[in-house]
């Protein structure tokens, strides 16, 4: 348990393709080709992720996520989850035992994950990126190539 891959979760979700599906996990739910990116890159260099969201938070794989919704961090939105909770659930699902972060997200993730995992190094290997089509340039150039953009 060396790292832990934070991945974004995405506008698109199963439930765009599947109104009716009901109840999914978090691998399952997530389907935008910026998320799917940072999978593979997570499964690829780092092993373990979660997605966070910002209804649910901290999603493990098999978290399920039990329906759609559009709900994002900075959004003065009464579900979007607090510090407070994030933090309560680092401790819940044992995320604070991974010294590394991996943050696979733009700079509007950033002042989160920095007051949620403050015992962590966290890498953000695609701060700075201008735009979700350059992160899903690198991630694919990183996959294809088997150079890690994080320092291992």
């Amino acid at each position: 348990m060396e790292a832990l891959a934070i991945l974004p979760c995405g506008r698109r979700k199963i439930w765009d393709k599947n109104p009716a599906v009901g109840g999914v996990k978090a691998a399952d739910a997530y389907i935008g080709v910026l998320h799917r990116l940072c999978r593979q890159y997570a499964s690829l260099y780092v092993g373990e992720w979660a997605v966070i969201s910002g209804k649910h938070g901290l999603l493990l794989p098999d978290d399920i996520v039990p329906e759609n919704y559009d709900v994002t961090f900075g959004q003065k939105h009464p579900d979007v989850i607090s510090i407070a909770q994030l933090k309560q659930q680092v401790i819940d699902k044992q995320l604070d035992q991974f010294p590394n972060i991996i943050a696979l997200t733009g700079k509007k993730y950033q002042p989160i994950i920095k007051q949620v995992f403050t015992t962590q190094e966290i890498q953000y290997p695609l701060l700075g990126t201008k735009g979700i089509g350059k992160m899903q340039q690198l991630l694919k150039h990183s996959i294809e190539q088997g150079q890690p953009l994080h320092k291992q």
